[in-house]
């Protein structure tokens, strides 16, 4: 799965960073893997980014981060990003960018083949989701922070953003309703079979809490597990103190879920 690998610089001792290119809908890709120095093998971790292009590009510190948990970290910087080929489209053609992340992380050495999860920030929460669907009984687990579920919604509450979403999806919804139906993934959650852990600031003004509330809902009325962490308070970036604690906590509970947890 991976075409080339490269030392990268690692902020921590006992994590290598290295930059990755592999091949995803016939296009080379470019993403950041990080991976314990320790011998064993690990629960892989999807971490899927936020934003577009250079907007909330994929930070080593944080990929460490989730490493340092004991994770095998693989970041995607999706489509034309960083040197790949492509152009992003705003989890449209690209979530497959993710699908063959998910596998790339599924066939590395280090990695135990039936615990990996998804994990995706902002817009990563749409590809996330997108993922976790796709993949279904593979995934081990499924967390959204801050995360879009509605691309519509994001058009309505995102005035800044519209003028790229035009370019990118080709039109606003009104125009072009279908480019944004399907990018939206609410009517086909019940395919998902890991839990899922919903973590969203109640203040946060990028992606409102509404995208949490609709994911939650669509998941329970089919009788899925999902957890919500709601922050009162708290907006789109957490205060360093409370992420690390977060990140800590979420990180055990990934550990302890097993695929296809149902709620009864």
């Amino acid at each position: 799965m991976i075409v080339e690998k490269r030392r990268f610089p690692s902020p921590h001792p006992n994590i290598h960073l290295y930059t990755v290119t592999y091949k995803a809908d016939g296009l080379r890709i470019k993403g950041l893997l990080a991976e314990p120095t320790e011998d064993g093998t690990y629960d892989g971790f999807l971490y899927l980014r936020g934003g577009i292009k250079n907007v909330g590009m994929v930070r080593p510190g944080r990929i460490v981060q989730f490493a340092a948990q004991g994770f095998v970290v693989f970041a995607p910087f999706y489509r034309g990003n960083q040197g790949g080929e492509g152009n992003e489209d705003f989890a449209g053609e690209d979530r497959q960018d993710a699908f063959a992340a998910f596998q790339l992380l599924k066939h590395h050495p280090k990695v135990k083949k039936d615990r990996i999860h998804i994990f995706g920030f902002s817009r990563g929460g749409m590809m996330g989701i997108w993922t976790a669907v796709e993949m279904k009984e593979k995934a081990a687990s499924f967390v959204s922070w801050g995360g879009v579920s509605d691309m519509k919604l994001t058009y309505e509450e995102r005035v800044d953003m519209r003028r790229m979403m035009k370019r990118v999806i080709g039109g606003p919804p009104h125009k072009v309703p279908e480019e944004y139906e399907v990018r939206t993934p609410l009517n086909v959650v019940d395919q998902i079979e890991a839990p899922v852990l919903i973590i969203h600031g109640e203040q946060d003004q990028n992606v409102s809490i509404e995208h949490a509330y609709l994911l939650e809902e669509a998941l329970r009325k089919h009788g899925k597990s999902v957890e919500t962490w709601y922050f009162h308070g708290y907006n789109h970036y957490f205060p360093p103190q409370h992420n690390r604690e977060i990140v800590r906590r979420l990180s055990t509970w990934m550990h302890s879920r097993k695929s296809g947890n149902m709620v009864k």
